[in-house]
């Protein structure tokens, strides 16, 4: 790892590309309690939903290793974040904070007016860094999901 004062000036923030898959999932792969879906998470699942969303997921990369990714797209109305994550070296130097700022320039570029994200209560980190850059954690709603394919099960990492 390079040395901290180091670590910002060395990274790229960029939109995501199929390409990146390897790099993106090996990321995952590193971070404990990271939840996985078979189908979605997949190559062919993160391919398609980057062809859907083609310039609002992001990475961070520092040579020519990815380091951070933002999965984000939109319907139209709102977008969504999925799978948020900096590698552990690299966490507390604003990277998680400039790759979510640059996915939501890309969606106001879209005309997409508010964008939304899902965390797991136990994801401690997470939860306070989303509340220290200023979201709004919702008390108000229910989140409720339907599984339309049993196959699509969600692996977490120990």
């Amino acid at each position: 790892m390079k040395n901290d004062m180091n670590i910002k000036d060395t990274i790229q923030i960029r939109t995501m590309s199929e390409d990146d898959y390897a790099g993106v999932y090996e990321l995952w792969m590193s971070i404990k309690g990271f939840g996985i879906r078979s189908i979605d998470d997949s190559s062919e699942g993160v391919a398609r939903f980057l062809r859907r969303n083609p310039t609002t997921s992001m990475v961070a990369v520092d040579g020519t290793r990815i380091v951070g990714a933002i999965l984000c797209g939109h319907d139209g109305r709102r977008g969504c974040f999925y799978h948020v994550c900096v590698h552990a070296d690299y966490r507390n130097h604003g990277i998680g904070k400039e790759m979510a700022v640059a996915c939501m320039r890309a969606l106001q570029a879209e005309q997409i007016n508010k964008v939304s994200l899902i965390a797991f209560k136990s994801n401690e980190v997470g939860n306070r860094f989303w509340k220290s850059v200023g979201w709004t954690f919702r008390e108000d709603l229910n989140y409720y999901d339907f599984t339309l394919n049993d196959a699509n099960i969600t692996r977490f990492n120990e």
